[in-house]
């Protein structure tokens, strides 16, 4: 893939991020919340490679992309950021009608398998190996009205260039959203001032992990006040909206965390501009010669975990097609302390992708998943 080219489709990523940030955080009000926009886009996308007429235009709308030039775009940046180091990208699809030969060509990377009796079973399988067991089961219960299963899961486990020296580690107090001060585990670090910026106001903290190249994620702390919309989007801000901090080392004040959210994308679909594909008028010819065929769910789970040694996140989106009749589903140091609500972005090895985007407004709290906590 042509630099020009992974810039456009980080672009149309980014682009969706925006678009979803916004409706995640208003409907959570001050609550925490983690997504993964790379994900959605690369759900969507393999489901928009089968639209056809007004339904891929209101995907492209949404996507960027749509109908034939979406497969390729989806496989090429699933192999893009599959490049980027302790990322593991992976899609399947599962179905009870015959998709077409095109179809399944397109999307070489994909598997696919057969939705029958035992297909929650093996789903759920797959998505506990594919995410490393962060997340355990699919995030839909079926219930045999579905025609298509696609699910798309993004795992990362990857440790810090520089770790977080854990006898540092000590009780500082958080003020969360509603005001209230609690004293949490916080880990310190001196950090270069070249991985510190601002953007608009918003002071953003680089942390780069291992790897060639290695995710980079971002840590962004906005003005009091300040909503998701304004914050997270700091972190993907292209170098020339960037301002350097005024210090030569920055004396980094980062909670211990970890946020789970399972999201009903489904119900934020018309929000985003995405009707038709939803409803039995829908077009999606260049998936399967059966008509109507439409998206009747959509959900994702995403959680994010942060400690001394590194961060492990895992996404699984998953999109439920419906057919027929059966109904819808001494130095100048700076301090930096992430000492309130704060938002944080694993982006991919290029910087250009938003893998993982999240709001941390509660008092953090860091939980352990099924997987090693100690990322390698």
């Amino acid at each position: 893939m042509g630099g020009t080219e992974l810039i456009t489709r980080a672009e149309a990523v980014r682009a969706l991020a925006e678009r979803w940030l916004p409706l995640l955080a208003g409907e959570a009000g001050e609550e925490d919340f983690v997504c993964s926009p790379a994900g959605l886009w690369l759900a969507l996308g393999a489901v928009a490679a089968g639209a056809r007429g007004e339904t891929a235009e209101e995907l492209r709308a949404l996507l960027g992309v749509a109908g034939e030039e979406a497969a390729e775009a989806v496989t090429a940046v699933a192999r893009e950021l599959g490049r980027t180091g302790a990322l593991d990208v992976a899609t399947g699809v599962w179905s009870r009608i015959p998709l077409l030969p095109a179809y399944v060509k397109a999307l070489p990377d994909a598997g696919c398998g057969a939705l029958d009796r035992d297909a929650q079973a093996r789903l759920d399988a797959w998505v506990r190996e594919s995410t490393g067991g962060r997340i355990e089961r699919l995030p839909l219960a079926l219930d045999g009205s579905e025609a298509l299963v696609l699910v798309n899961a993004l795992a990362l486990k990857a440790s810090w260039r520089a770790a977080f020296r854990a006898s540092l580690t000590r009780d500082e107090p958080f003020t969360d959203a509603n005001g209230d001060t609690v004293s949490v585990p916080t880990m310190r670090q001196l950090v270069s001032a070249r991985r510190v910026w601002t953007v608009d106001g918003v002071i953003v903290v680089e942390l780069p992990c291992e790897g060639e190249p290695g995710p980079l994620v971002r840590f962004v702390l906005g003005p009091e006040g300040a909503g998701v919309a304004e914050v997270l989007p700091a972190a993907w801000a292209p170098a020339a909206r960037r301002r350097p901090l005024a210090a030569e080392a920055v004396d980094l004040a980062l909670p211990r965390f970890s946020l789970r959210t399972k999201t009903d994308v489904h119900a934020r679909l018309g929000a985003l501009g995405v009707g038709l594909a939803t409803r039995a008028e829908a077009d999606f010819t260049g998936l399967a010669a059966e008509r109507p065929l439409w998206i009747s769910a959509a959900v994702q789970e995403a959680v994010v975990q942060v400690a001394e040694e590194g961060v492990e996140a895992a996404a699984v989106t998953v999109v439920a097609m419906t057919r027929g009749g059966a109904p819808p589903r001494h130095e100048l140091i700076a301090r930096v302390a992430f000492d309130r609500p704060f938002g944080v972005v694993v982006l991919d090895g290029s910087g250009e992708v938003p893998l993982f985007a999240g709001r941390q407004s509660s008092v953090p709290r860091y939980a352990t998943t099924r997987a090693s906590s100690s990322p390698s």
